[in-house]
């Protein structure tokens, strides 16, 4: 839509916090609005109902953002690691100071509950800035000499213009994991956040102005994947290009971005298992599976969506799985602090979930817990879905193979640890997997086995900032978090010294 609405306007939160909303496009440090008019509305997940509305950016806007970015860049290579790595730390210092209103907005626009969650993300924030910070002055290339009569070095240099678009999933925490590193390798970037939830980015964006990063640095965009996304991915000014959202989108702006064959990462989607052998501690498996689905409402790339437990133990871990579900996994607005469960970030996506339970329901699953919207007094005006638990599942069913992106999850029986590792790979996807055993030689044979970027033994989904994380086959190309993360921002040069009469 196009409306008029001011670059910035008051805010009062549910929770009684006021602060001032930006709704511009963040370029040069300043909020602007976009040379089309055209808004985006953001629509609270508990309700239904529209928190705000920002300028969504369209190609004219890219083109700006990204001259910009060039602009800086000039000045912006040539500034020491020692002095990008003291803004960075300055950034981590005043994210954390206002740590409490960020998970506050965090949680209005995504529909994280605050307490459980929110708060959590925002303090990884805080932790991969501080990580990266102090990698700025440890770019270092190698001294390479073979023959005493020549020398070679390399030195690794930024890329340039790096283009980033961020899911709704995690808004403030994927745009850290590729913001803190592009930055602190020397780097400008250009962000589009998920049209779905811009509002935290742009409150950030105030912070990178505030503690001294130079105009045109860090551009901040909100827009539509299809305009604004596209038009990034395939700007012959961008050197590189990170994503994260689903393989389908992922495989677009790979295309995209052949248009200068600009560097790519991808982090997409995913359908990882989580296996229980016969021999695991099944009050641990319970506890850590739960975590890896129900969390953030499931809508988590790594979520350990399909389970394979042992047809010995089989009943037994699915009645403690139910009950602790139950117990201890409450569904709730953002604001109520004894909420783990949230709504879904929109209606569209609970529409979809809604729908693969009838497609699971269809193909003759059975469900032992929830399985339908929640219309449980003022939770019924929201995008709320009961966490559901499907058994008596087969290999070929799509709610087994397909990523549904909710708190939905499969458990299905095994017999073999051959036959559990051929589940484990039956899919197009290769994110993450988790194995629960008390024999370590098998839990490291079995994690070789599987075709996945990371696997978790005897855990599921505690990533670390100091890990490389990321995927193989349709879950992306390339890696984020760690020095691996820093590498992909990175790209070396070799420098030939001829030191006598050589030819």
């Amino acid at each position: 839509m196009t409306v008029s609405v001011p670059v910035e306007y008051e805010v009062t939160l549910p929770d009684g916090k006021k602060f001032e909303q930006p709704a511009g496009l963040f370029i040069n440090n300043e909020f602007v609005k976009s040379v089309s008019g055209k808004t985006i509305d953001s629509i609270n997940p508990a309700t239904g109902e529209v928190n705000g509305s920002v300028y969504a950016a369209e190609a004219e806007d890219v083109d700006i953002a990204v001259d910009a970015a060039r602009t800086a860049f000039k000045s912006w290579k040539k500034v020491s690691g020692v002095d990008r790595g003291k803004l960075l730390f300055k950034f981590a210092d005043e994210f954390e100071k206002q740590q409490a209103l960020l998970s506050s907005i965090e949680a209005w626009d995504s529909g994280k509950t605050k307490d459980q969650n929110a708060i959590y993300d925002v303090e990884e924030c805080i932790a991969v800035f501080r990580y990266y910070a102090g990698w700025a002055d440890k770019i270092q290339g190698k001294l390479i000499q073979n023959d005493a009569k020549k020398l070679a070095y390399t030195v690794h240099e930024p890329f340039g213009v790096c283009g980033q678009i961020i899911p709704w999933n995690y808004p403030l925490l994927m745009a850290a994991w590729k913001l803190a590193p592009a930055l602190a390798a020397g780097n400008v970037v250009v962000l589009k956040t998920s049209e779905l939830t811009p509002l935290s980015l742009l409150y950030v964006a105030k912070i990178f102005k505030k503690v001294g990063f130079p105009p045109g640095v860090v551009n901040i965009l909100s827009g539509y994947g299809a305009t604004a996304g596209k038009s990034l991915a395939s700007h012959l000014g961008v050197d590189k290009i990170a994503f994260t959202g689903s393989t389908a989108t992922g495989k677009l702006i790979q295309q995209a971005a052949s248009a200068n064959l600009k560097a790519v990462t991808l982090e997409c989607g995913g359908k990882s298992p989580l296996i229980v052998r016969s021999d695991a501690d099944i009050e641990q498996a319970v506890k850590w599976a739960a975590i890896g689905i129900m969390s953030n409402q499931g809508q988590i790339c790594t979520s350990t969506s399909r389970i394979y437990v042992h047809e010995d133990i089989h009943d037994e871990f699915v009645e403690q799985y139910k009950a602790h579900v139950i117990a201890d996994y409450k569904q709730g607005e953002m604001f109520d602090g004894d909420a783990v469960v949230g709504p879904q970030v929109s209606k569209v996506q609970h529409d979809k979930i809604l729908n693969y339970i009838s497609i699971g329901k269809e193909e003759g699953a059975k469900i032992v817990l929830g399985g339908e919207k929640n219309t449980d007094g003022a939770l019924s005006k929201g995008y709320f879905i009961k966490p559901t638990i499907f058994t008596e599942v087969q290999p070929h069913m799509r709610i087994v193979n397909e990523e549904i992106f909710g708190p939905v999850v499969v458990v299905g029986k095994f017999k073999t640890d051959e036959e559990v590792v051929k589940y484990a790979n039956s899919t197009q996807y290769g994110l993450g997997a988790a194995i629960f055993t008390k024999d370590i030689t098998v839990a490291h044979n079995m994690a070789s086995d599987i075709e996945a970027g990371m696997v978790w033994i005897n855990s599921s989904n505690d990533s670390d900032i100091h890990i490389p994380f990321g995927g193989v086959k349709l879950s992306g190309v390339g890696r984020e978090l760690g020095e691996y993360g820093l590498s992909m921002y990175t790209q070396a040069k070799a420098v030939h010294v001829n030191l006598g009469t050589r030819l």
